[in-house]
């Protein structure tokens, strides 16, 4: 049933639940400014770290490529579909798009976060088990961790995807398609444990203790000589390459927390929905903008794609040490 300024829509359990046009409205205008910027944003970020070769012979820089494809992913086929469904206040776009659409919202989030896995993980290893580092951060063993994120990541959708557990449908209260119920049943907090809850404290714990690793080795130095000149600098950057990849997370989870808690207990309020959802469609569009704006390596990688010129002029003075890992662990991703 629709006045002129709500929609209101009764949903399959009974109940009423009402947009208001301009909630729709705002919500559409949100998706569609987040798809383009983060298609351009995401392809620019692509592009610049594999021509950027200082950045593209680090092991860090093929998961975070990994990180870069799914939300250029996210921003190219699911940000146009969720403008499309809150514009019409409706999904007009058929029952195949409609099996199609959350297998590439949830399964891209899942890449999302086991890509962020992969690099926590890659840093604890290069910090606390550098003599370790290169025989597992291979050429084969790099690819053989991408295979892994993007298979394990949608696999995670084949008991929705098969109606084994739960479907994939339409949900006529948030005009949607999403996980639904099946014989009373849905795998949705199980995929919030396993894609989101564990992934989290994996990511959490491991910095944790490349937090406790990095403490005590500064301690030992201080008990001993000043570091030699060449690893200080490296350490200098090792910290903040993961730094950097700690906000990652951190504005990660901000972003798609609240919509995650609002899908799993069902939150009945549109309002608090829409804002989740635009905050998750948010993550998308954010990364490139934290890596141009705290990391010195990722600007020059950017500056040699958008402007060449002045990137030319500008490397002679840059420094040729590698960012952050060893000639000896620093394995070519060509």
């Amino acid at each position: 049933m629709m006045n002129g300024t709500d929609v209101t829509i009764m949903q399959e359990g009974g109940f009423e639940r009402q947009f208001s046009r301009p909630l729709t409205i705002i919500a559409a205008v949100c998706a569609i400014l987040f798809s383009v910027v983060g298609v351009l944003g995401n392809l620019v970020t692509v592009i610049a770290l594999l021509k950027f070769a200082r950045l593209r012979r680090n092991a860090t820089t093929a998961f975070v490529i990994s990180l870069s494809i799914s939300d250029l992913i996210f921003a190219a086929v699911n940000l146009p579909l969720t403008a499309s469904r809150y514009l019409h206040e409706a999904w007009i776009l058929g029952d195949t798009l409609c099996q199609i659409f959350p297998v590439f919202f949830y399964g891209n989030v899942a890449v999302s976060l086991l890509s962020m896995v992969a690099i926590t993980l890659n840093r604890y290893v290069l910090i606390s088990k550098p003599d370790v580092y290169p025989r597992i951060y291979t050429n084969r063993g790099i690819t053989l961790m991408l295979i892994a994120i993007w298979v394990v990541s949608f696999s995670l959708l084949l008991p929705p995807l098969t109606g084994i557990w739960g479907r994939l449908g339409h949900d006529p209260g948030t005009f949607s398609c999403t996980i639904l119920k099946k014989n009373g049943k849905s795998p949705k907090k199980m995929l919030f444990i396993i894609g989101f809850i564990v992934p989290c404290v994996v990511i959490t714990v491991s910095y944790l203790c490349i937090y406790w690793k990095v403490r005590e080795s500064r301690k030992k130095l201080e008990a001993h000589a000043g570091p030699r000149r060449s690893t200080g600098f490296q350490k200098r950057e090792d910290s903040r390459v993961t730094r950097l990849m700690l906000t990652i997370f951190l504005c990660f989870l901000l972003c798609f927390f609240p919509l995650m808690l609002v899908n799993v207990i069902e939150f009945k309020a549109p309002v608090v929905h829409v804002i989740g959802s635009i905050l998750a469609w948010a993550s998308s569009v954010v990364n490139p903008f934290i890596y141009a704006g705290t990391n010195k390596l990722y600007r020059e990688a950017y500056r040699q794609i958008l402007c060449p010129i002045t990137s030319t002029t500008n490397v002679p003075g840059a420094r040729p040490t590698c960012s952050h890992s060893s000639k000896a662990s620093a394995p070519q991703i060509q």
